[in-house]
C-alpha cells in the first residue's frame, strides 16, 4: 500500500510556491518614495473595477532619446476614495504625493503599479 504522504507534501510545496509567487508579484511593496508637481488629472474610470488614475507633471525636462526633450509625467492610482476626491477638487495645484510602488498593477487596485496612499501636501 503506497503512502500519501509525498503526495501531500508536493501540494503543500506546490501551494506555497505559488502563493509566495502571487505575493511577490502583486502585494509586495517593492518601493516607495515622494513625487512633487503640478496634478493634471485624477479621473475615476474602468469597466468592471471603478478605479482612480491620475497624472502628475514634474518640473523640469527629460530627454528620453537624444534631441527629443518632453516634461515628467507621473501616472499613478489612487486607492483610496477620499484622497482621490481631495485631489479632484484641486486640480491644477501642487501636490507632494507619497506612493508606494508595486511589481504588478491589480485590476482593482488601478491602472498603474504607482498607488499613491496619501497626500503630504498641496501648494
Amino acid at each position: 500500500m503506497k503512502s500519501k504522504k509525498p503526495l501531500f507534501i508536493t501540494l503543500a510545496i506546490i501551494i506555497l510556491v505559488i502563493t509566495g509567487f502571487i505575493y511577490y508579484r502583486y502585494y509586495f511593496v517593492f518601493g516607495d518614495g515622494v513625487k512633487a508637481g503640478e496634478l493634471n488629472y485624477v479621473v475615476r474610470k474602468g469597466y468592471v473595477f471603478k478605479t482612480y488614475e491620475g497624472k502628475l507633471i514634474q518640473t523640469g525636462l527629460k530627454s528620453k532619446q537624444t534631441g527629443t526633450i518632453q516634461s515628467n509625467e507621473f501616472e499613478f492610482s489612487v486607492d483610496d476614495k477620499a484622497i482621490a476626491e481631495k485631489m479632484m477638487m484641486n486640480s491644477g495645484k501642487t501636490f507632494e504625493l507619497h506612493y508606494k510602488e508595486y511589481i504588478s498593477a491589480l485590476p482593482w487596485r488601478g491602472y498603474s503599479q504607482f498607488v499613491v496612499d496619501r497626500i503630504i501636501s498641496i501648494k
